[in-house]
């Protein structure tokens, strides 16, 4: 059996702990970069599937959202059901671009007539929607296509800015594709003094 003089015995001792913090500090690294990673992977799953972050741009949506709100969308919602009416969806300004959206009010849903009185009332096939989103009184020469009533197809909704007078929408544009919804606004973050559900 060898034996270590006290000095070679330290050196060997200290030799062993550096390697051990050595290893100990590898490891360390490894596992801050995995679960920088993971965290990377699942941020974009909930960009992709989940949810995403939004900033309104103009008045369209006055006085519910403002200009530069900052919102959140839910994408899963809509995966499992349909959209409902006077939800809040987002939708591609130009098609397949969703870096830049639309975001309008749900007023009429798939087969249903759409029609906007002389009066600026709201009637759905044939009968009147009792709703108050409206900022204002929608004018005559602003009921475009739901003048004389506008039919949708089958996996079409009929949207409209709650600023009904500064808004283009589906009076101009005609019906939402179903496949081209890509959520709902479901939370505004920012301004802080307005935090909370958008409704």
């Amino acid at each position: 059996m060898k034996l270590f003089k006290k000095k070679d015995e330290l050196y060997f001792t200290e030799q062993v702990e550096i390697e051990e913090e050595e290893f100990s500090l590898k490891d360390e690294i490894v596992d801050v970069i995995t679960y920088i990673g993971i965290a990377f992977f699942l941020v974009a799953i909930l960009i992709q599937f989940v949810v995403q972050r939004d900033v309104v741009d103009g008045e369209s949506m006055m006085n519910t959202l403002q200009d530069e709100d900052n919102i959140l969308v839910d994408k899963l919602t809509y995966q499992f059901s349909d959209p409902e009416r006077f939800d809040i969806v987002l939708f591609p300004y130009g098609e397949g671009d969703e870096e830049l959206c639309f975001i309008k009010r749900v007023i009429g849903l798939p087969g249903e007539t759409v029609q906007i009185s002389r009066s600026g009332d709201i009637f759905i096939d044939g009968e009147y929607l009792d709703e108050d989103y409206g900022m204002e009184e929608i004018q005559q020469d602003k009921r475009y296509l739901a003048a004389d009533g506008y039919t949708l197809q089958e996996d079409e909704y009929f949207v409209m800015g709650d600023n009904r007078n500064n808004s283009y929408d589906s009076r101009q544009i005609g019906g939402i594709k179903r496949e081209d919804i890509i959520g709902r606004a479901v939370f505004r973050i920012y301004p802080l003094k307005s935090i909370g559900l958008v409704k």
